[in-house]
């Protein structure tokens, strides 16, 4: 893959765009071009030579017009075929790889997501077509690794997505002895899912749907991914009441005093990514069932943790793609 050509004539200087539309299809014009990029990638730097599983030294190999949907390239010493798609998404897909690139190129051009029905105008699809690339896309390339640790100060909170409830469902709180508010906010959370988040300041953020054993699962989330010198900084919520009794150093801001900020103690950055997932599902989704909410946070949270690459970051997905599930 040619490096991003920042000189380029088809992009304004004043653009934030590390990959226009334009360059994706000079790079990526067709099927074949696609299906060469991976095999150059996967298993010949120079496109003519790889690696023979079978002869176990490098072999030149050859790409042979077969009837075969997904080509291969064959080596001439031993017959031994290299499919460049095996293991990957990409495997088994009747669905051309063409679309299959243009498709990660749409999701990685947003802040906010491309819903499946857009892919769906997009592509010429069928909605399931568009629905299962996504859905692989989501939960196979963008799926959190929480193998790096947070540390510095890191901010945690817990939000709820979902639809807000209906009267009779309010009513229903109510005569169970709860005030108007309080009933409000009850019905409204049975409704909701809830999600756990973390972030560290100026770094990565990790969001996972959690049980309603809320306490628990947090809490397994941070002893595994929270160095413990890391300096945590929450709300006023009760459920964080521990974190200071497990050795973290420990600050709350309360904003139930409607009090947001006090000089370093604050948890605006994990509310900013809040912001974007509930915008971004609202405005683009709509509507999301919690079966697959983890699958779109995965997608908020890959683009957020890769919002500084020094490439594009399609060109990041592209490259996890090439490598075996």
């Amino acid at each position: 893959m040619p490096p991003v050509d920042r000189n380029n004539p088809k992009r304004a200087e004043s653009s934030e765009s590390l990959y226009s539309l334009m360059e994706f299809m000079r790079d990526f014009p067709d099927d074949a071009t696609c299906l060469n990029w991976l095999w150059r990638t996967r298993y010949s730097a120079d496109g003519l030579h790889a690696l023979c599983p079978k002869c176990e030294i490098e072999t030149p190999f050859k790409r042979y017009g077969t009837a075969q949907q997904r080509q291969s390239w064959t080596c001439t010493m031993c017959g031994h075929h290299l499919h460049p798609t095996a293991g990957t998404i990409f495997h088994k897909s009747s669905t051309s790889l063409h679309l299959w690139f243009y498709a990660m190129y749409l999701m990685t051009s947003t802040r906010c997501g491309i819903s499946a029905k857009q892919l769906e105008r997009e592509l010429g699809v069928t909605y399931k077509t568009a629905w299962r690339m996504f859905h692989l896309i989501r939960n196979s390339l963008m799926e959190q690794v929480d193998d790096e640790p947070l540390s510095g100060d890191v901010e945690m909170d817990e939000t709820y997505v979902g639809g807000k409830p209906r009267g009779r469902e309010i009513r229903a709180m109510s005569r169970a002895g709860l005030g108007p508010m309080q009933a409000g906010q009850a019905a409204g959370r049975a409704k909701k899912t809830t999600v756990f988040g973390m972030v560290q300041r100026g770094g990565k953020v990790s969001a996972h749907v959690v049980p309603t054993q809320f306490q628990d699962a947090a809490f397994e989330q941070v002893e595994a991914r929270v160095l413990p010198e890391a300096s945590i900084y929450t709300d006023e919520a009760a459920a964080y009441t521990p974190l200071e009794a497990k050795g973290y150093h420990h600050r709350r801001i309360h904003h139930a005093a409607k009090v947001y900020v006090v000089g370093d103690v604050h948890t605006n950055t994990i509310e900013g990514f809040w912001s974007l997932v509930k915008r971004g599902i609202g405005g683009t989704h709509h509507a999301v069932s919690a079966k697959h909410l983890q699958g779109y946070l995965n997608e908020y949270v890959w683009r957020y943790n890769h919002r500084d690459d020094g490439q594009a970051q399609f060109l990041s997905l592209l490259l996890r793609a090439s490598l075996p599930l």
